[in-house]
Formats: C-alpha cells, sequence, structure tokens
C-alpha cells in the first residue's frame, strides 16, 4: 500500500517524516515523502503571532489532504492549533522525546541564572520569551527565527549569545553537544505536544489504512499525555503564538496535569496542577483549564489577543 506522506519542507520536518516513513516501511507499507512549503516557513522575517496562531505550520499542509493530494500529513505535535478542521483527525502520536526547553550555546559556561545583565537570548517562542522575562528579568530576549541551522548561525554571526530551543529538535538534528543547560520543568513547562510527531488525516482516507497507520506509529502512553495537553489547549482556545504551556506526566495508575498561561511581559502567570484519571486525560486537560481561566487566566488571554 502506497502512502503519500506531507510535510514542511525544513531539515527537521523531513527528519521526522524519515521516522514515519521507516516506520511504515517496518509494516509493508510503501511511503512517499512529500515535502509542502508552509506559510510559517515562508515569512521568517515576520514573527509568529503577526502571521497568526492558527494554521501557521499547517495550513497549506491541510488543504493538501483536503485535496487529495497527501494520505496523511505529519507535524511536530507542538505546532498543532488547538482545533482541528472539520474533517481532519489525529490518528497517531510517537513516543515523546524529551519534553523540556534548553538552553544552546557556543559559551560553554553560559546559564540564564549566571549570565551577565543584558545577555541577548535568542527565541523565535511568545511562551519562552514570557517565562524568560519572568524567572529572568536580567536579561534581553531577542527574537530569532528559521530552522534549527539558521537559528545557530544567526548566534554565531552575533545575533545572540544563546538559544533556547525544544531539545527534541536539537538532539535531532545533532547539535546534542551545544546544549549548556537543560531548562527544568518547573519553570520552563512546555508548550502541548513538545518532543512528539504527530500524524494527520483526512476522512477520505480508508479506515482500514487508518488502522494499519496508527497501529504501526502510535504510542499509547504518548497518546494520554497528549490527549491531556490537547484538551487543555482547546479550552483556552490557545494557539503556538499564545503562551499556554501544559504538561501531562503519569504518576503510579494516575495522571498529573500542569497548566497555565502567562502575560506577554512575564509579570502575571496563572498555573494550575492537578492529579486525575490516567483513563480520563482530556476531561482532567478541561478541569485544569477551567481554574485557570477562572482564576484569571480569561482576562491574560483577552489582553493577550488584543496586542497581536
Amino acid at each position: 500500500m502506497k502512502i503519500r506522506v506531507g510535510t514542511r519542507g525544513s531539515k527537521l520536518a523531513l527528519w521526522q517524516a524519515q521516522q514515519i516513513a521507516d516506520l511504515l516501511m517496518k509494516g509493508g507499507l510503501d511511503p512517499e515523502i512529500i515535502p509542502i512549503t508552509t506559510k510559517g516557513d515562508a515569512m521568517l522575517d515576520t514573527s509568529i503571532s503577526k502571521i497568526g496562531s492558527k494554521g501557521v505550520f499547517t495550513e497549506e499542509i491541510e488543504d493538501q489532504l483536503a485535496g487529495g493530494h497527501i494520505d496523511i500529513a505529519v507535524h511536530s505535535a507542538k505546532d498543532l492549533q488547538s482545533e482541528l478542521p472539520d474533517g481532519f483527525d489525529l490518528i497517531a502520536f510517537t513516543r515523546r522525546e524529551l519534553e523540556n526547553d534548553v538552553l544552546i550555546s557556543d559559551d560553554e559556561i553560559l546559564s540564564l541564572g549566571q549570565a551577565p545583565r543584558g545577555t541577548t537570548i535568542g527565541t523565535s517562542s511568545t511562551r519562552r520569551v514570557a517565562l524568560l522575562k519572568h524567572h529572568f528579568p536580567h536579561l534581553e530576549a531577542t527574537p530569532v527565527r528559521g530552522n534549527v541551522q539558521t537559528r545557530i548561525n544567526r548566534m554565531k554571526e552575533g545575533a545572540c549569545q544563546g538559544l533556547l530551543l525544544a531539545y527534541a529538535g536539537v538532539v535531532r538534528m545533532g547539535f546534542e553537544s551545544m546544549i549548556v543547560e537543560k531548562l527544568p520543568l518547573d519553570k520552563f513547562i512546555p508548550p502541548a505536544g513538545q518532543g512528539s510527531i504527530a500524524v494527520e488525516t483526512y476522512q477520505e482516507l480508508d479506515p482500514r489504512a487508518v488502522g494499519v497507520i496508527r497501529k504501526l506509529i502510535n504510542d499509547p502512553l504518548t497518546e494520554g499525555r497528549l490527549l491531556a495537553e490537547r484538551a487543555f489547549l482547546k479550552q483556552l482556545q490557545g494557539g503556538c503564538s499564545v503562551p499556554v504551556f501544559a504538561l501531562a506526566q503519569y504518576t503510579q495508575q494516575a495522571m498529573t496535569f500542569t497548566g497555565g498561561v502567562i502575560s506577554l511581559d512575564g509579570k502575571e502567570m496563572i498555573r494550575e496542577t492537578l492529579e486525575g484519571s490516567a483513563d480520563e486525560p482530556e476531561k482532567l486537560g478541561e478541569s485544569v483549564a477551567r481554574i485557570v481561566l477562572d482564576r484569571g487566566g480569561s482576562s491574560i488571554l483577552e489582553d493577550i489577543k488584543s496586542k497581536m
């Protein structure tokens, strides 16, 4: 069975698509990788928040899915909008890589806590900028977009002294030796889905193919965690340009969920942690979202959206 795999064209996205293709081949399928340029890739001189929070890295790929030009789409799970358009579905999540953010630099002794006042840290994420301002206000955040290699080159050219990136992307691109600090999850809580690769389909795909693909790719433990995180994200209507964070973790037979939102200037942060049944992950994510909204998260979100 031939399976056309749509993906962004960056080196990281192609690496992720190849991981999916390898899993499909092991199951006897015949995958073909088809690179697609998204507006998030094409508009590198514009911040993600200015482009828009929904479908920045997915809209063009979903158009190809709906048009029948590809069979499945491969995404970084963290890049997915909080709610998929009608007819689309997420059928599989790969085993999650370490979900932490990391600091990378040519300066082997650089750390966020010990860096001199005014040290510039590059990132394209509003969440990382806000958390940086909250925990390390003596540092300066500067926008650096592009793929991992492009960002590293800009750092080497003097745009910043260090970069904040996802551990998964850094390791997948072979730059693990440049990590100078792994940021703790109690301070830098990741966005929903960070570290996992998601597979998206459209309603026209043969259900038998869906079943085979899901069996070959989906990691049930990761899926449970991401269902909780995406349920939280949906309640808050957060996209990849909104500083919302969410992390579900298993604890014996239960699940612990931490989620929240932070203002763009880092001064206001609402976060909540609850423990609930691992058998009802979406219910847990929704419960945390309601608490966050009731405690002031809704006003923070309204203020954020008014400034974008």
